[in-house]
């Protein structure tokens, strides 16, 4: 008999080590590895866990020895007071590609250990520099980089039989992140700077084979002059895009980017010999967006030169009689606006042109600007 129990001992023992090993996989664990992941802007997050089901656990979950309120000391060989492990098994983890914040706190880009101490009415999120752990036995909060409050919203229905991480009202800068599990979600606010992001990665994009091919180039230059940053840069990439030996051509499209990020840098002069040169390379339908992108931006005359000059270059081809339309539009001059518009209508290639340049004459002979 006493055989026996050293021997249901030894059993219990190797039992309890096997739950623990990391090493060792056996098919059928209820905890299931999960991931689940989104993009915001240039930042990626990823967050990987083990979900545990309630399994009849109903109303026992919060608060009990599946998930303790505060610090406790979790036994095992730990003797430290520890946090929710956030999930099951192994660190839950989470990672984030750029800096973000959380809840309005900065994080560093990197890859964290995500614990979460409970209370009945707040939590606080633990970002833990330890990835490796199990769990949370070891936890050493020497690690933590960030702790940040959020609370939970209790008795939240359907009840969620399985651990799970959402992503939710995702905007071009945010998007929010919940752990949600039987009737909690605790949920937390990831923010990106989506500019500096998208900068960073156009940045590295240009230093490699894109750097030598003049669309991404001239791309990778307007899109900082749309967003008013990064000058300097921006313009050697159009200097980069229109080099003969890269088979790049100076046209409309990279003389004028090169013109209004000269204008940035407050050298006006050199800007406005660019961009008589632009316009001057500039086809019918080139010069009539450029008309209306300064109409975008209430240069008004700027504007009407540039649409008269089509008109006139172009003999009053479509869609320059357009252009005449709003350039007169928007100086008020409705009755020439709408000689324009009657002659633009006989000359417009397909329906859906001819229906608007004809609600536009509505509108003008109504007496409103369009």
């Amino acid at each position: 008999m006493k055989n026996l129990y050293v021997k249901l001992a030894v059993i219990s023992l190797l039992f309890g080590q096997m739950a623990f090993s990391q090493g060792l996989r056996i098919p059928g664990n209820t905890n299931f590895p999960s991931s689940a992941g989104r993009s915001v802007g240039a930042t990626n997050i990823e967050i990987k866990w083990n979900a545990p089901g309630v399994k009849g656990r109903e109303g026992k979950i919060w608060g009990t020895d599946v998930a303790p309120y505060g610090y406790t000391v979790l036994g095992f060989g730990s003797d430290v007071e520890s946090p929710w492990r956030a999930g099951a098994d192994e660190n839950t983890t989470i990672s984030f590609s750029t800096d973000v914040k959380i809840n309005d706190q900065a994080l560093p880009a990197g890859k964290y250990g995500l614990h979460m101490a409970l209370y009945a009415d707040s939590t606080v999120l633990i970002f833990n520099k330890n990835t490796e752990g199990w769990g949370s036995y070891f936890y050493d909060k020497t690690l933590d980089m960030l702790r940040v409050p959020t609370r939970q919203l209790k008795n939240q229905t359907p009840t969620v039989k399985r651990l799970n991480y959402t992503f939710e009202n995702q905007t071009p800068v945010s998007v929010d992140v919940a752990l949600v599990w039987e009737n909690w979600k605790i949920p937390f606010t990831v923010v990106v700077d989506s500019k500096a992001n998208t900068l960073a990665y156009i940045k590295t994009q240009m230093t490699g084979a894109l750097g030598f091919d003049p669309p991404s180039l001239l791309a990778a230059a307007n899109w900082c002059l749309r967003n008013d940053l990064n000058y300097e840069q921006a313009l050697s990439w159009v200097n980069a895009a229109v080099d003969p030996r890269l088979g790049g051509i100076a046209n409309f499209s990279s003389l004028s980017i090169k013109a209004k990020l000269l204008e940035k840098l407050n050298r006006n002069t050199e800007a406005d010999t660019l961009l008589k040169q632009a316009i001057s390379n500039a086809g019918i339908m080139e010069l009539h967006s450029y008309g209306r992108q300064l109409l975008s931006e209430q240069k008004i005359d700027e504007a009407f030169t540039v649409f008269e000059k089509n008109y006139k270059t172009n003999h009053g081809a479509w869609p320059t009689n357009v252009g005449m339309m709003r350039a007169y539009s928007a100086k008020g001059d409705f009755k020439k606006a709408i000689a324009h518009a009657k002659t633009a209508l006989g000359q417009a290639p397909d329906e859906p042109n001819k229906k608007a340049i004809a609600e536009a004459i509505k509108t003008l002979e109504s007496g409103t600007a369009l």
